[in-house]
């Protein structure tokens, strides 16, 4: 089996291929260039592993919640390969594949991504025999309010601790804040999810690429007329 797995919804592009068991992974910060180099080091990725996009047998996205526009180039690059080359997709939320950054304990662990206007993404999982489970729905909330929510047995890490940071810890007192390393998502991680999901279910594998969105609809960018 051969998957290419991308995630763009954060400031870093963070690509993975995976083939018959070998895992490559790129993780590149692309500003606002997202848009003019996203085909291209997916293509330079591939050749480098002597690969071609028709080798590929499954591909898989980060799907959000996290930057409006990287979401969109994402998966619409995602849905073009897939419906042209007659490739399941498979979507994963991306506070799913942050969260698996986190090192095993008995903690919650909350994955949070700044959401901008003084609000951050979030969702909290805990280690169950081995595994992370998630156990809350995927959360837009403010800075005051997250700090209402979790106490000094939480493991905190992603770019919202720039919001958060000093507060939390002033508040909480022993809450562990993870270092940058594991800020954003990684490609292999999104490679395993996406993995589990094919082997779990494989006749529901089709074209699931559904962004999440977390604001209200009357926040989120408009098409025009």
């Amino acid at each position: 089996m051969r998957l290419l797995a991308i995630d763009t919804t954060t400031r870093f592009l963070s690509l993975g291929l995976y083939d018959k068991g070998k895992v490559a992974e790129y993780n590149l910060s692309t500003g606002h260039k997202l848009s003019q180099l996203l085909v291209p080091i997916i293509e330079k990725a591939l050749s480098a592993l002597n690969l071609n996009l028709g080798d590929i047998d499954y591909f898989a996205g980060g799907c959000g919640p996290g930057s409006f526009t990287g979401i969109r180039l994402g998966l619409s690059t995602l849905k073009g390969f897939s419906f042209a080359l007659d490739k399941p997709a498979i979507g994963i939320s991306t506070l799913d594949i942050l969260a698996l950054n986190a090192p095993v304990s008995g903690k919650k662990i909350v994955p949070v991504i700044d959401a901008k206007r003084g609000l951050v993404y979030t969702c909290v999982y805990k280690y169950n025999k081995g595994k992370i489970v998630k156990n809350s729905p995927y959360l837009l909330i403010s800075k005051e309010e997250f700090i209402k929510r979790f106490s000094s047995d939480s493991i905190v890490f992603g770019d919202g601790i720039n919001l958060l940071g000093e507060d939390l810890l002033r508040r909480t007192g022993k809450i562990t804040l993870l270092d940058k390393d594991t800020w954003y998502p990684k490609a292999h991680n999104l490679i395993m999810l996406a993995i589990e999901k094919i082997e779990k279910d494989l006749k529901r594998v089709t074209f699931n690429l559904n962004p999440i969105y977390l604001y209200p609809k009357d926040c989120q960018i408009r098409k025009g007329k």
